[in-house]
């Protein structure tokens, strides 16, 4: 068997399931795939590895590798490893990522630049999946042409190895070999579809069925196909469907475990704490178009799998229509993005029973959910605040009612029975909270905090729940100049924005508050659905209106007085526009071009002075 090392990094499981489904599929084209994690570092050596590489890594947070791989990066970015270390390897390298987020598979690009500039060699080019427009798209070709890139470098690493032996057989090899590497690429780019298909269709069968499809095609123009129903020519077509892979959980019932037990099964790199949830506060009114809620905690894929147990003949060939190649569109459209869950599913095909240790198989490993602190334990002893919007998006399925987050749903049903409303009255003495409990595990930020030096000018754009982190910005630095009366600190401007005034202005008392105290400096606040705001000259709908109405101070706190700026919030529309708008400030004010102004800010990117906390 032909060996190649098969590594990834992930950070909610997509690269290792693409790996997995490598390495499953190497064994079919002739290959052997040596799998491991990119934090199992002593079970590979890439500085001795002679097998080609093949790396499979997906993107967090602002365009970082995940955390599997923090440590495999930091070991490759040591500027004293000679531009020779990796100069035996050659590589192939999938990438994964999300387009609305600014650093679009970054991840993977490092590694990737990295391994080039360490002298590595790729035998096959690198691919950028998308999971914006769906992974599959990049991701399922990308893995077709694997096996005729490894096959093509295996040819070459042998036909040197007979070149090193001898002369005659190197002058024979050229003539024998590519007929037969030809040959073999050809076999082996059709081996997926004779493995799936139906062999014994007759040839008179197919040309029968395309006469079917052409007459049948008139009508499917008037046929919308939905979740449970198909029209001609996917209905009648012979489909490719992928093998379903051995099982390998057993499930059994028991009773619920204790506390004790139920928190020594959560395995997880950072230490892991049970803490009761001391507060719930509603931040927007009722008629708000999203509720936000604040809470204080006390601290001190699955379609194939569903074929086989579908027991109607129609409910079962819809199924294999939507896992098939064939139905990936009608798949695309009415499963990935109508974000159809299991439950949907389920209740579309209802002769479809599976056992409880296969969902248990498929359904995905829940993630932790990272979320922002908004508070400082300088102000709040003890305490700890995040914010969060409940996500809310329509159902699936017929009933039309809406479902909830997965994470935020639960949050807000676990805090119903505690939590107080959008009101400024404090909650009467002697009120006990139930205290439900969550798990949580601290994750340190290594830059999105406020600069060593308070003397440093601060700018934070954060519309929305964006603005969460800046609340304990804001308590920490009030904390500070309490602290130390006499120190030297700099201006803080915060750009919020939000959809009405009177509906969903986040913290509007405690922003106040720190205006009144001169704690806050400026105060910008953009209402993007009110028509007009009395206090303004001209109606401002959104923050990056404001950081370009305000250029001029903006462009002197970033590049005369050594300034910071902050963003936090929505990644697919507010972070892309805040950096334009910065782009168009700097080419205004210093009268440059706007590919200048773009290389300003990404020296501030690097000198960790431009910093972005988006999702």
């Amino acid at each position: 068997m032909r060996r190649f090392l098969l590594l990834y990094a992930t950070q909610q499981g997509q690269a290792k399931a693409i790996a997995e489904e490598i390495c499953e599929k190497a064994v079919t084209h002739g290959f052997s795939a040596d799998l491991h994690c990119f934090s199992e570092s002593d079970k590979y050596d890439l500085k001795t590895e002679t097998a080609p590489l093949v790396v499979v890594v997906s993107t967090t947070g602002n365009g970082d590798p995940p955390d599997t791989a923090r440590k495999f990066v930091k070991a490759i970015q040591d500027r004293s490893l000679p531009a020779d270390f990796f100069a035996h390897l050659r590589y192939g390298l999938l990438g994964l990522g999300d387009s609305e987020y600014t650093y679009f598979c970054n991840g993977g690009k490092i590694i990737d630049k990295r391994l080039q500039e360490l002298g590595a060699q790729r035998f096959y080019d690198t691919g950028h999946a998308d999971d914006c427009v769906g992974l599959e798209l990049v991701v399922e070709p990308w893995i077709d042409g694997l096996w005729a890139a490894l096959t093509k470098h295996f040819t070459s690493v042998g036909g040197k190895e007979e070149m090193s032996g001898t002369l005659t057989a190197a002058s024979d090899a050229s003539p024998r070999t590519d007929p037969v590497a030809l040959e073999l690429l050809h076999v082996e780019s059709q081996v997926e579809l004779l493995r799936l298909d139906d062999s014994r269709k007759k040839d008179s069968e197919v040309l029968e069925q395309s006469a079917v499809n052409k007459e049948s095609s008139a009508l499917a123009a008037d046929f919308e196909s939905s979740l449970t129903r198909s029209g001609p020519p996917l209905s009648q077509a012979s489909l490719n469907i992928p093998a379903l892979p051995p099982e390998y959980l057993q499930a059994c019932l028991q009773e619920p475990l204790g506390q004790e037990e139920s928190q020594a099964s959560v395995t997880s790199v950072d230490p892991i704490f049970h803490v009761p949830i001391s507060k719930a506060v509603q931040l927007t009114t009722n008629d708000a178009i999203k509720t936000t809620l604040l809470v204080e905690l006390d601290i001190s894929a699955f379609l194939r799998a569903l074929v086989d147990h579908t027991s109607d003949g129609a409910e079962r060939r819809r199924l294999q229509e939507l896992c098939s190649r064939q139905g990936a569109p009608d798949y695309n459209r009415l499963v990935r993005d109508a974000r159809a869950c299991v439950l949907g599913l389920l209740r579309a095909f209802p002769s479809c029973r599976p056992p409880l240790g296969l969902l248990l198989e498929h359904l995905p490993k829940l993630q932790p959910r990272p979320y922002s602190c908004a508070s400082s334990s300088l102000f709040h002893p003890g305490k700890l605040h995040f914010i969060f919007n409940v996500v809310e998006f329509p159902s699936d399925s017929t009933a039309g009612v809406p479902r909830r987050g997965v994470c935020t749903g639960w949050l807000a049903t676990l805090v119903e029975s505690i939590l107080q409303p959008n009101t400024r009255a404090p909650p009467a003495d002697g009120e006990e909270a139930l205290a439900p409990q969550i798990t949580i595990s601290p994750r340190t930020t290594n830059f999105f905090h406020l600069p060593n030096d308070p003397s440093a000018p601060v700018i934070m754009v954060g519309p929305g729940a964006g603005v969460a982190p800046f609340i304990g910005f804001l308590q920490h630095r009030e904390k500070l100049q309490e602290q130390r009366p006499g120190g030297r600190f700099g201006a803080m401007w915060l750009f919020f924005g939000c959809r009405h005034k009177d509906r969903d202005y986040l913290f509007r008392e405690e922003l106040r508050h720190f205006l009144k105290c001169g704690i806050l400096t400026h105060l910008k606040v953009s209402f993007s659905r009110d028509a007009r705001v009395g206090e303004e000259e001209a109606p401002v709908k959104y923050v990056q209106d404001h950081i370009q109405r305000h250029s001029k101070q903006v462009a002197r706190v970033l590049l005369h007085e050594n300034g910071y700026i902050y963003v936090c919030g929505d990644a697919k529309n507010m972070a892309k526009d805040v950096n334009d708008a910065l782009v168009e400030v700097i080419s205004k004010e210093v009268g440059v071009e706007k590919l200048e102004a773009m290389r300003t800010l990404a020296t501030l990117k690097e000198e960790k002075r431009y910093l972005q906390d988006i999702w």
